[in-house]
């Protein structure tokens, strides 16, 4: 039996849908399928049931699923048991804020355990890395980048506020409006531009650097801000987010790495990016990448 079968199989138990058990396993939906495909007819008999808002296990793959993770776990104390005393491989990275600390987790949890006895230290992208996780905009001469996820942005709003009412928000109702800042932030800059070339200023209220501390601000009321439109920021239900008419905010994050020498060490995290920006690109049927042209700077009214 195959034992990646069954990996793909505990996270798509867990996951409840096949499109979540590919992102956590960083590879495209189809392989999810294909192995439970497999899996359901060595087993002869199906595991899960599908349907539109995804999968459900059945008897059997409730069954099932308590003795696939003890052969998973059992399998890494194997691996750990018999894994040489090597010194571990130091590796530094640095990392640019606001990357989401759920994605973020999943993708350094699969590079430690797919990198061989690695001693990570995280560091500001600023600071001496042997690589970095920025926005593509940001690369420096000399760096070769392997992207990994395309963010769209939105505008938060508390829930309740008048404009969360509208499909769509113009730049004429940001005007003199309550803003959580975040920097250093390349989608806020874009807006920044958009807002400077009406001639429109808004009220800085906050100035903060992480994501889940401006959504805590925008609930609570004190103003709106502009935030990644990930799955888990949309099904919040105190913060309503909406598009900016005319307006597309994107950018593309990824793996900066030195272009003259690339450590060995960073081959796993390089191939788990090929694997989430491949699933990104089946997701949205196209790879197609956004043009990261840095915009100029606003400077909001206090």
């Amino acid at each position: 039996m195959d034992v990646r079968s069954l990996r793909y199989f505990i996270a798509a138990y867990e996951s409840g849908s096949i499109s979540a058990a590919a992102r956590r396993c960083h590879v495209a939906q189809p392989s999810i399928s294909t192995a439970l495909a497999q899996l359901e007819e060595r087993l002869g008999t199906p595991l899960f049931e599908r349907h539109r808002r995804g999968i459900t296990a059945t008897e059997e793959g409730h069954r099932l699923y308590p003795l696939a993770r003890q052969v998973s776990e059992n399998l890494d104390a194997i691996s750990r048991l018999f894994r040489t005393d090597s010194p571990p491989t130091p590796v530094r990275l640095g990392l640019m804020r606001s990357l989401g600390a759920s994605r973020m987790t999943t993708l350094l949890k699969e590079y430690i355990g797919r990198g061989d006895n690695l001693a990570l230290t995280l560091v500001n992208p600023e600071e001496r890395c042997d690589a970095r996780i920025i926005g593509e905009q940001d690369l420096a001469h000399g760096e070769r980048f392997q992207p990994i996820w395309h963010d769209s942005y939105r505008l938060a709003l508390p829930s309740g506020h008048p404009l969360a009412m509208q499909a769509s928000i113009s730049l004429g109702d940001l005007d003199g409006l309550p803003f959580i800042w975040r920097h250093p932030c390349a989608a806020m800059e874009q807006l920044a531009a958009a807002l400077n070339a009406v001639e429109l200023r808004c009220q800085i209220r906050a100035r903060l650097r992480t994501i889940e501390y401006t959504l805590g601000l925008v609930a609570a009321g004190v103003g709106v801000s502009l935030v990644p439109a990930w799955p888990e920021i949309l099904a919040r239900h105190d913060v309503q987010c909406r598009p900016i008419d005319g307006l597309v905010i994107h950018q593309t994050i990824g793996v900066a790495y030195p272009t003259h020498h690339t450590p060995p060490a960073l081959a796993p995290l390089l191939a788990l990016g090929k694997e989430a920006w491949r699933q990104a690109g089946s997701d949205t049927g196209s790879e197609a990448r956004p043009d990261t042209t840095a915009s100029p700077r606003l400077r909001p009214s206090r």
